[in-house]
């Protein structure tokens, strides 16, 4: 059974990528995705559909590079439009404030400090909106996990690729960057 779908095969008891992903998003998050949707639907899509039609025009379309590459483009972006279409509608937003804003929950900007001395920031943000360079981790994460419902002075554990790492919370803040 060769062809290029073949992959390697995986349990799907241990395989990481079968966890269920939780269906948390912030306002700000659900916003921006409504903004590419909307940029997709109205904007994108009918400009590549254009380029298709045409290149279609020219003729011959199994020889027309012009017309393969601008189809699998509108193929790749009507998928993307049906995958935000369906995610966006599954998605919980959440828009207020814990009740307690002393602890560790959804959207929390969070700094830790580690063993030797070093800050670390991160908020804890939905799948959908991770950012490594905003440092906006998924809710997902073993640090998000460990960091939930902690107050500021406590000390969590972290397994990482590098052992076990030791970090102290040192703020909790709710309110958006500025």
């Amino acid at each position: 059974m060769k062809g290029r779908n073949m992959t390697r095969w995986r349990d799907p008891a241990k395989d990481p990528r079968q966890e269920p992903k939780s269906n948390l998003i912030t306002a700000e998050g659900a916003a921006r995705l409504r903004c590419i949707l909307d940029h997709l639907s109205r904007v994108k899509r009918p400009q590549i559909s254009a380029k298709v039609g045409e290149a279609a025009a020219q003729g011959d379309r199994s020889e027309n590079a012009d017309y393969t590459y601008n189809k699998k483009e509108l193929n790749r972006v009507i998928a993307r439009i049906r995958y935000l279409t369906k995610r966006l509608d599954e998605l919980q937003v959440v828009d207020r404030l814990p009740a307690n804003t002393q602890k560790i929950f959804f959207g929390a900007f969070v700094s830790l400090e580690d063993e030797e001395g070093e800050t670390l920031s991160l908020r804890i943000v939905g799948h959908d909106e991770t950012d490594t360079q905003k440092r906006w981790i998924s809710i997902d994460a073993p640090m998000a996990k460990a960091l939930l419902g902690k107050e500021v002075g406590e000390d969590i554990t972290v397994l990482t690729p590098n052992g076990e790492t030791f970090y102290t919370v040192t703020a909790i803040d709710y309110a958006p960057e500025r």
